[in-house]
């Protein structure tokens, strides 16, 4: 096939990283990709939040297939544009994406599907944010209603910084915020593929949302993942598919908006129950890292059934049994003010180890002129150029064993002021995670 990837991150990388391992092979471009992804497909310029400019380049590139990775052009109506010029597309419509780009009209459909979810009040004003707070108490959760990165919840016992929180997102246009009570027990990440009508999960990951060791620190876009959870129930999988991924695919196409793409099922594994903390309406980053990498079925055929509405039609899906970590390293200041423009080397390095690969996030090709008449140009050298710069993913027998590994490439890597988290994963293989508890 030849499939076309939007997006600029680790995840997308991720994607093309796994879809250049397909047996059958494809064509893979990106736009606008980044310098990892350009080692496996060709890259396009093109604004990746201008539906028509990538229905355009899809179009031009006569694609099989276009898959669209990041939340922003799922809801910019990205995945619209291309289905109006006759190409599948992987990714929910714009109005299926609101699942994720409105936390407010998520939880009515939850409402409305009968998914298990933590209780909750939307609030435009100040006043209903004080009535939430003391109605739930402590530990206090504020979202944003709508797209922030990952970085849009605060979870804090502060009173004082929830409403800080509250007050920002009251400050915005659209002036809506959503207030839950706290759930308690580990999270996980569930990734479901939906075509419309039916839903295939993927295996389940947990990721780390804070910046520090020990959950300490403020929310990040995610600093690492790892798969299988040794002490995840056996029936979690199936539980989610029944009550949550199903009944929330058959509420939307009710509702005439089907959704068609991944249906990220963020979970809080708490004393009162399996309950749903978001959704989210594409692969989450860092988890995609570590699930891909364990996916052995073709990874384009399973993208092209969603598409297509053929997902029924698909085997069930093979995975390795080997684990999967991957730590995330990131620039000095992140998550606040980052520093860009830093050299990274070891990557090669990284590479030659035994079960490691490397993704790029924030990377770009730094080019500089040659000579004093700069009529010459150097290949560029490869800087940092956002907060989450690279993942490093290692795989092995067993969780211990893929951390090993993944934090032997960490070590490869190279970056002035970069940090990374030293725990991920390290509970899970020590056996301090709990189903149920704190």
């Amino acid at each position: 096939m030849r499939i076309l990837v939007i997006g600029t991150g680790a995840r997308e990388h991720a994607i093309v990283h796994t879809l250049s391992l397909d047996v059958d092979g494809h064509e893979l471009h990106a736009a606008p990709g980044n310098p990892g992804i350009g080692q496996l497909a060709t890259l396009h310029a093109v604004d990746q939040l201008d539906g028509a400019a990538v229905a355009a380049l899809a179009t031009e590139l006569a694609a099989d297939l276009v898959v669209i990775g990041p939340e922003a052009p799922l809801a910019a109506g990205v995945a619209d544009a291309v289905r109006e010029v006759g190409i599948p597309a992987f990714g929910p419509s714009g109005a299926a994406a609101r699942l994720e780009s409105s936390k407010s009209f998520a939880k009515e459909v939850m409402a409305a599907a009968g998914v298990p979810t933590a209780l909750a009040h939307v609030c435009t004003e100040d006043a209903q944010v004080q009535a939430a707070l003391d109605a739930f108490g402590a530990p206090h959760v504020v979202k944003d209603d709508g797209l922030a990165a990952g970085k849009g919840v605060v979870v804090t016992s502060d009173r004082e910084a929830a409403v800080a929180h509250a007050r920002a997102c009251l400050d915005k246009a659209e002036g809506c915020l959503v207030v839950e009570e706290f759930l308690d027990g580990p999270e996980v990440s569930l990734f479901c593929i939906a075509d419309g009508r039916d839903v295939v999960p993927l295996v389940p990951a947990q990721d780390f949302k804070r910046v520090g060791d020990g959950d300490a620190g403020p929310n990040t876009g995610g600093m690492g993942a790892y798969t299988p959870l040794p002490w995840c129930p056996a029936d979690l999988v199936e539980e989610v598919v029944e009550r949550v991924a199903r009944p929330t695919v058959e509420e939307m196409a009710r509702r005439g908006t089907p959704f068609v793409g991944v249906l990220y099922v963020g979970l809080a594994l708490t004393s009162r129950g399996t309950r749903v903390v978001e959704f989210n309406a594409r692969f989450g980053d860092p988890e995609t890292q570590v699930v891909l990498a364990r996916l052995r079925s073709p990874f384009g055929a399973l993208l092209l059934a969603a598409a297509t509405g053929t997902l029924a039609e698909l085997p069930p899906l093979r995975w390795s049994e080997d684990a999967a970590v991957t730590v995330v390293v990131a620039s000095e200041g992140y998550p606040g003010s980052v520093r860009a423009g830093d050299e990274i080397g070891g990557i090669q390095d990284a590479e030659a180890l035994e079960g490691v690969h490397v993704l790029h996030a924030g990377t770009t090709l730094q080019r500089s002129p040659a000579g004093d008449d700069d009529s010459e140009v150097l290949e560029g050298r490869l800087v940092s150029h956002g907060g989450r710069v690279l993942s490093v993913v290692g795989v092995g027998a067993d969780l211990a064993a893929a951390r090993e590994a993944a934090y032997a490439g960490v070590t490869q890597i190279e970056l002035d002021g970069s940090h990374h988290r030293s725990d991920i994963a390290l509970a899970a293989v020590e056996g301090r995670v709990s189903v149920g508890a704190q």
